[in-house]
């Protein structure tokens, strides 16, 4: 029997999109399904380019249809027939669900996907109403777009661009310098070029312009990863930026650049569960039918613990970052909890993903190496999630800021329902300045937690949480130790495991989980909370007052063996469920 919790291909029906959505996100699976796995896996060993999926997308014109603002539909008109002109709209929740397809068959044609999402950012945030027809022409065409913003010598510092812009005396520029790390600069149509003018200092210098990898004085230099993901590093020289190349100039530049990163960071948390769920497919598979001294491996205790483990991580990966969709859509000028919620599904549901993978492999061992399974490469891929976008660690600091207001200055809103409309995520595209943070309001957390107060790691796990604002409240960092950004991180992983749990009953009580699975995840969530007490505990700079607490605030999750056994047949019926056809 299919697990309802996992994406399933033999199975799937995204019955709750529109029809056009469903019949595209449906088509998508059946491409995959008809290439095979064997090609799909010689493919990704022999580093081949992805030619044929692009050509399927824009065929089909999936990328056109799910990455067009409805607004800007309009062009590429002659495009449109048979390629769902009517359809078109920025709609987080379907481009949730198509992050999780392609990470499910291969995180490089997501890869590509992911980077023309990062590359129309800049343009559909712009007010340059040509290079906006332009970028939805190029879309209708099947082309594919990136985001020239990192430097070799700078990474993704901003302020310290070599991207140098001279006019040119007609109301143009000529532009000169490189990028680095730039995905699709090997085939993009449209390139969004961060730099900044030599005449102009400081912040008003700033310009984003659209580039085309075409171009004579585009110079395309090396892939600069052993992989089917083009990942550029190119140089322009004296390249003509004319007037209606220029997507944004000065402070409103340097929002585009962060803003668009907020946009695209989000597709990272449905990538890692696409992945994971393939991997725990045939992990799962190979342990229950594999005979060691006379049983399956999936007898021994440990197995069963390490696979429960897996299936109920992942289980709560999904629930928050479905869950985080509905935040992400809803959000406004006076609602900008996205802010909070965007940043975890980057950090925390994708290294969710690596334990999810970690703990399969200690399982499967040695069959995670073979080069004939998708394993091998789930287990390579999975690493890249936590460290694009922004590092684990920048995440971390920035969900930071957030704490005191979310964990204990609550505020009324109204309930957010399960946004799965045919709507449009314009804000995402007008979001102002990337600053204010400290202004961002919640509601109070602690509702989620009563609802299930019932459960017994729901209410464990709870203590844990209260006792967090207890910190907060009385042993928070002194002004010296918020300089110390390595007793930081270990407070914001507490901090975040709190609204973790909190999204994650959330949606537990819209979708009617079952109780033993969220009780299990629960566990998990004790343990991981007590671990990361200890890691504070024995931090150099840890106060006696921060050590006492962290120290009480360890808890033990409350074992129930026949909860776990009911976990536990869930999981060894994911045996046999689904195969790649070959």
């Amino acid at each position: 029997m299919a697990d309802a919790l996992l994406f399933n291909p033999h199975t799937y029906d995204p019955a709750h999109f529109d029809p056009e959505t469903r019949r595209l996100l449906r088509a998508t699976v059946d491409w995959f399904e008809a290439r095979g796995k064997r090609r799909i896996i010689e493919d990704y060993r022999t580093r081949a380019w992805l030619g044929d999926f692009l050509a399927f997308a824009a065929e089909e014109g999936l990328f056109a249809t799910f990455l067009t603002p409805s607004a800007d539909a309009g062009a590429g008109a002659g495009q449109d027939e048979g390629q769902g002109g009517g359809d078109k709209r920025w709609d987080t929740a379907r481009i949730a669900a198509l992050n999780e397809i392609l990470g499910f068959y291969g995180l490089d044609y997501w890869y590509a996907w992911q980077v023309t999402i990062l590359g129309l950012g800049p343009v559909w945030q712009s007010e340059n109403a040509a290079a906006r027809a332009r970028a939805a022409e190029l879309l209708a065409q099947g082309e594919v777009f990136a985001f020239g913003l990192s430097e070799k010598s700078h990474g993704a510092d901003i302020y310290s661009t070599d991207m140098l812009l001279e006019p040119d005396g007609e109301g143009g520029f000529r532009a000169t310098g490189s990028k680095y790390y730039i995905g699709n600069g090997n085939a993009a149509g449209l390139v969004s070029v961060f730099g900044r003018r030599t005449d102009v200092e400081g912040p008003e210098g700033y310009v984003f312009f659209a580039a085309d990898s075409r171009h004579p004085a585009y110079h395309l230099v090396k892939n600069v990863v052993d992989s089917s993901k083009f990942v550029s590093e190119f140089r322009l020289e004296q390249y003509p930026v004319a007037a209606e190349d220029v997507l944004h100039t000065g402070r409103a530049a340097f929002d585009a650049a962060l803003n668009t990163v907020n946009v695209g960071k989000f597709n990272l948390c449905t990538a890692s569960i696409g992945i994971c769920e393939h991997a725990m497919y045939e992990a799962v598979t190979h342990a229950q039918n594999r005979i060691l001294y006379g049983r399956p491996v999936t007898a021994f205790p440990h197995v069963r613990r390490e696979l429960t483990d897996a299936y109920v991580r992942l289980v709560g990966m999904k629930l928050f970052s479905d869950r985080a969709v509905d935040y992400f859509r809803t959000a406004g000028p006076d609602d900008r909890r996205y802010l909070l919620f965007n940043p975890m599904t980057k950090m925390k549901v994708t290294t969710e993903g690596e334990k999810v993978i970690d703990l399969m492999w200690d399982v499967i061992a040695a069959k995670g190496f073979e080069k004939d399974n998708y394993f091998a490469q789930a287990a390579v891929e999975i690493r890249g999630l936590p460290k694009l976008e922004g590092t684990v660690h920048v995440n971390l600091a920035l969900i930071l800021k957030f704490m005191r207001n979310h964990l204990l200055d609550p505020v009324a809103y109204e309930p957010v329902p399960t946004r799965l409309d045919a709507a449009d995520d314009t804000f995402l595209f007008r979001q102002g300045p990337a600053r204010g943070l400290g202004s961002v309001r919640f509601h109070d957390w602690r509702a989620a937690y009563d609802a299930y107060a019932h459960l017994s790691n729901v209410a464990r796990f709870r203590e844990q949480a209260d006792a967090l604002c207890e910190f907060v409240l009385k042993a928070a960092p002194d002004e010296q130790q918020s300089r110390d950004l390595d007793l930081l991180l270990a407070v914001g992983q507490l901090f975040a495991l709190v609204v973790h749990g909190q999204l994650v009953l959330e949606q537990a009580a819209l979708t009617g989980l079952d109780e033993d699975v969220l009780d299990e995840l629960f566990a998990v969530l004790v343990r991981d909370f007590s671990a990361h007490a200890v890691e504070l505990h024995g931090k150099d700079s840890a106060t006696e007052q921060q050590q006492l607490w962290a120290l009480g605030a360890v808890r033990r999750p409350v074992v129930d063996e026949a909860r776990s056994g009911r976990v536990w047949q869930r999981v060894e019926a994911l045996s046999g469920a689904y195969e790649m056809a070959p």
